[in-house]
């Protein structure tokens, strides 16, 4: 279901990552887009500007003020047809105003998980990549779903890299 899998907690140095007491911190990839307004673009989901954002690969990101990043997950995830799961962040970014957001990942989704980051601190902020983003926390239910994001066959489904919105 996840893979690489830190079957225990990494605690040492870092922010943590892997197996926890109910379910699995994930790590952020070296590979950010940090959104800018040096080109004056307009943020719209519909129609995405890739000048919107500045692409970086570095061990760690410093996010501006009030301002937003996408990444993406270290770990590949399968998610079980009968497995649901939901993501709030860690603590130690929670601290330092950085707020994670991920929309759950639905029964038999799979793929990298594109992480949003908001620094709502007036300061800048640093992300430490191939360290604990967020924890994942899974659900499972006493019946398999009855339409799977796999048989809709979801927009994001098998996704890599860092996905940018798709309608």
């Amino acid at each position: 279901m996840i893979n690489p899998f830190a079957e225990k907690q990494v605690r040492s140095g870092v922010v943590s990552y892997g197996l926890s007491s109910y379910g699995y911190d994930l790590r952020v990839a070296d590979e950010f887009k940090i959104f800018t307004n040096v080109n004056s673009s307009l943020i719209d989901p519909k129609n995405f500007d890739e000048k919107s954002f500045v692409t970086l690969q570095s061990e760690c990101a410093i996010i501006p003020p009030n301002s937003f990043a996408l990444a993406r997950s270290v770990e590949y995830f399968k998610i079980p047809r009968d497995v649901l799961t939901v993501c709030v962040g860690k603590s130690t970014y929670a601290r330092c105003g950085i707020i994670v957001n991920v929309t759950p990942f639905e029964p038999e989704w799979e793929g990298f998980v594109t992480l949003e980051i908001s620094n709502t601190s007036p300061l800048p902020a640093k992300v430490y990549a191939n360290e604990g983003m967020c924890q994942i926390l899974f659900f499972q239910s006493d019946e398999m779903c009855e339409t799977s994001y796999k048989d809709k066959k979801g927009k994001y489904q098998a996704q890599t890299g860092i996905v940018l919105p798709r309608l």
